[in-house]
């Protein structure tokens, strides 16, 4: 063998072997490849000023945080009046729901919202979620009085929702997102327990209407809640425009 035919065969040998090392590992017979994790785009950081009275001075995209409601305005949330106010009932109503459905109550307070979706689910389970232990106590004992077995409290931190991955089929903001601490990281927990195409409902206080009788901070405007929502990789369905006081906004993952 002469040195230009050894020299092709030891090329063609090199090329067969990379193109070996290349090829990607395909999967067994009749199994699908993994699906690819969806990337959620980097939300801008928090920025700091000076505190108004009913905020904490952290702003994020440029809408100041507001205080915490503790559980010491159970009453407040628990008002004969609520309905009358604020329609919950056709808040509810509106929302897309299934039997066997999983859906996270997060921010429950008191569960008003909680003991009201729960007949909503007979197969699934509401998982009512809030950082205060005094707030878990009381859905727990409210959850044993009543009898209703698919009601899950469970305590969260002010930056994780504390859920696996994929585990919901939805979830519920009422008038709470806006006194979430550390927005960014609980938002990026909630992408990631969702299912996809999973929705969040978010009611806020509508803070384009200054006939709402709520301290500014503790309103938010339709495009704010869009922009910050989308930040966090959430797309926005479409809001709902006949609750009194709020706007029912639907976002999906």
């Amino acid at each position: 063998m002469n040195r230009s035919l050894a020299l092709l065969v030891v090329l063609l040998v090199v090329a067969v072997l990379g193109g070996f090392f290349l090829l990607k590992e395909k999967p067994p017979t009749g199994q699908a490849p993994p699906s690819p994790t969806p990337t959620v785009p980097r939300p801008e950081s928090y920025t700091t000023g000076p505190a108004s009275r009913d905020g904490i001075g952290k702003f994020y995209l440029g809408r100041e945080i507001a205080h915490v409601m503790g559980h010491q305005a159970i009453n407040w949330l628990e008002r004969d009046n609520r309905e009358a106010e604020e329609a919950p009932s056709a808040a509810i109503s509106a929302l897309e729901i299934q039997p066997d459905d999983v859906i996270a109550d997060i921010g429950a307070g008191s569960g008003y919202y909680t003991f009201r979706l729960a007949p909503l689910v007979p197969r699934g389970r509401v998982i009512a979620i809030d950082i205060q232990p005094e707030m878990i106590e009381f859905l727990t004992n409210r959850a044993r009085g009543k009898g209703v077995k698919n009601v899950q409290p469970h305590l969260s931190t002010i930056t994780s929702l504390e859920l696996p991955p994929e585990s919901l089929d939805s979830a519920i903001l009422v008038d709470v997102y806006h006194e979430f601490s550390h927005p960014v990281e609980m938002l990026a927990s909630l992408y990631s327990a969702l299912k996809p195409g999973g929705r969040l409902f978010l009611l806020e206080y509508r803070g384009e209407d200054p006939e709402v009788p709520i301290k500014p901070l503790h309103k938010m405007t339709e495009a704010q809640a869009i922009k910050e929502m989308k930040a966090s990789g959430l797309e926005h369905v479409k809001t709902l425009h006949h609750l009194p006081w709020q706007h029912l906004m639907i976002f999906e993952k």
